[in-house]
């Protein structure tokens, strides 16, 4: 799924509105810091649900990228060896890196519910998602083309200094222009699988008209 249109629009939509998110979440944050004792304790309980309710909808995010990308049409139906072979390896490791974002989703509504694990937890689990996400990329791309190598690899680029960003605010606590930073970056991940979801498109398009064509 993931090598068509929806399966690229489908996460760059996901990191997209999390990118935007998040970039307002740090603004409002900040701003928040600014005002009166009073008015920052209780906009310090909305921001602790609002946390909350951003762990469900990355957990639901999480969820429907895998059902996705297991049973649409074509895809491995939790079935990971076939007929004496790994069957659809590319499908599984969009699963991964879904799998691994539904567990920073897990974690953060752990951090905000219950006094059981440190806040910081959420922010390692993400730098965590990250790193994964970049080690699948950057095994993505056997036996492909070098313009789809090199599009790629920007991607891992991307996704290693997103981690490397969320590692450094787990380190350390609330720093404003970290979180700006990470969130810039996940918006370019968005950006990308929005790129190349419509690149696909394209190739499909000019594909269909050569067929036709001849």
């Amino acid at each position: 799924v993931m090598g068509s249109f929806k399966g690229h629009a489908l996460p760059g939509t996901f990191f997209t509105i999390m990118g935007f998110w998040w970039l307002t979440k740090s603004i409002l944050k900040y701003v928040y810091k600014k005002q009166t004792r009073t008015c920052y304790l209780s906009s310090k309980t909305l921001l602790r649900r609002a946390e909350i309710w951003e762990g469900i909808v990355a957990v639901l995010m999480a969820f429907t990228g895998m059902a996705g990308e297991q049973f649409i049409t074509g895809g491995p139906y939790l079935n990971l060896y076939k007929d004496g072979q790994w069957n659809q390896l590319l499908g599984w490791h969009h699963t991964t890196m879904y799998f691994f974002f539904g567990l920073m989703g897990i974690a953060q509504i752990l951090c905000f519910t219950t006094n059981l694990v440190p806040i910081s937890l959420s922010k390692l689990m993400l730098s965590n998602a990250f790193f994964v996400e970049s080690f699948i990329f950057y095994n993505h791309t056997h036996g492909r083309e070098m313009i789809d190598v090199f599009v790629h690899q920007l991607l891992v680029f991307t996704t290693i200094l997103a981690g490397l960003v969320t590692f450094m605010e787990f380190l350390t606590k609330n720093n404003v222009l970290l979180e700006l930073l990470r969130s810039s970056l996940v918006i370019l991940q968005g950006t990308w699988f929005w790129q190349v979801s419509w690149d696909l498109e394209l190739i499909h398009l000019v594909s269909s008209i050569c067929k036709f064509s001849s």
